[in-house]
């Protein structure tokens, strides 16, 4: 009898237990700036089933593509209000409220220091980064989100070009896509013609001819995104978005509301997000390389080496003008520069290593 009362209370406590979780289960729209077919929006759909296995199916994430509820660039604004609870994009999609956006997703030329995609992610994660990435939300923008970086992208490349380009003088002489804010106006202080465009925008307006030359993200999104049917000219190497990661932004008063452990599962699983995008984006690329140049007849082309100096010379002009007006813009820039100075000096080392062992082997 006795046993049959503990097995009764088990029992009694499973039922409710399961109600309990069954009640508290959580439905997310994350409204994304991508369309279905990007890499990155199957990167994210890893992520919600992540964070469905590790609560135990208590947070369920529809990723929806580009545009299922608003455009790219009100998602910000969405996720505020609340009109959807979750988002994904980049930081430099918010230029426009503030200058500073652009340089945590995507610090053009490593802010004018060197920093590349690992010494970014670095940055945020041991050089102080992400604290002042939420005060950039909290005390800068005041807006009602958390958010998390999610996705190490880079580096973006120069892009796609109507025809291939001698140098930066050939290049003036076009009009280009460029991503939106501090990026636009460095290709402008350069003499270069830039217009930003969200990425469902680009191939309609390449096909009438209304811009020469874009970038958007990487080679597998390139070719999912059709650009190779336009243009046949690719440039790999870009410093615009020499590092590049993509965000999260869940509505504030509904992570209130979630336990602990919740929100400990969706930090976790953009932490684990963004070391399974790195591998991504060595092994889908580079397929997609292959694929662009075998299939499509498309010419991977090095960016002429005058770039280089001159697109950090503007990149310096353009954030030293920025740092000089707004006190946080100059505090994260500081930051990423002091950073820089003690990390590039010992990692080019190391990325030199690897340029010459992957030399050495291509050359066998």
């Amino acid at each position: 009898m006795k046993l049959q009362k503990v097995l009764a209370a088990l029992l009694a406590l499973a039922f409710v237990g399961h109600a309990g979780t069954a009640s508290a289960q959580q439905k997310v729209r994350m409204q994304t700036a991508v369309p279905s077919a990007s890499i990155y929006f199957e990167l994210l759909k890893r992520y919600a089933d992540r964070v469905d296995k590790m609560s135990n199916g208590r947070v369920k994430i529809e990723v929806l593509p580009d545009g299922a509820i608003v455009p790219a660039f009100e998602i910000l604004d969405a996720v505020d209000k609340g009109i959807v609870e979750a988002g994904y994009a980049w930081t430099h999609y918010w230029s426009g409220k503030h200058p500073a956006a652009g340089i945590f997703s995507n610090p053009m030329a490593g802010s004018g220091a060197g920093m590349d995609q690992l010494s970014h992610v670095a940055w945020l994660l041991e050089g102080g980064g992400n604290k002042l990435y939420e005060r950039f939300y909290s005390d800068i923008l005041k807006v009602n989100v958390v958010p998390l970086m999610v996705q190490p992208m880079g580096p973006d490349p120069l892009g796609w070009f109507k025809r291939p380009i001698k140098d930066v003088a050939d290049f003036k002489t076009m009009k280009y896509r460029s991503p939106p804010g501090i990026t636009g106006e460095i290709f402008k202080e350069m003499g270069i013609s830039a217009v930003a465009l969200p990425g469902g925008e680009i191939v309609p307006a390449a096909q009438r001819g209304t811009i020469d030359a874009a970038e958007w993200i990487g080679p597998a999104d390139d070719r999912n995104l059709g650009l190779h049917t336009i243009w046949k000219n690719y440039y790999l190497q870009g410093l615009h978005q020499s590092t590049d990661l993509g965000e999260v932004l869940f509505n504030k008063t509904w992570w209130n509301k979630q336990p602990a452990d919740v929100q400990a599962i969706l930090r976790g699983a953009a932490l684990a997000s963004m070391m399974e995008t790195y591998g991504f984006n060595v092994y889908r690329n580079a397929q997609a390389i292959v694929e662009l140049r075998e299939k499509h007849g498309v010419q991977i082309l090095d960016t002429p080496k005058e770039f280089y100096p001159e697109f950090v010379k503007a990149t310096n002009i353009v954030l030293d003008r920025y740092a000089a007006k707004d006190p946080f813009f100059k505090e994260v820039l500081d930051s990423q520069r002091n950073f820089a100075k003690t990390v590039v000096p010992y990692w080019t080392k190391i990325l030199d290593l690897y340029s010459e062992l992957g030399n050495a082997a291509l050359k066998k």
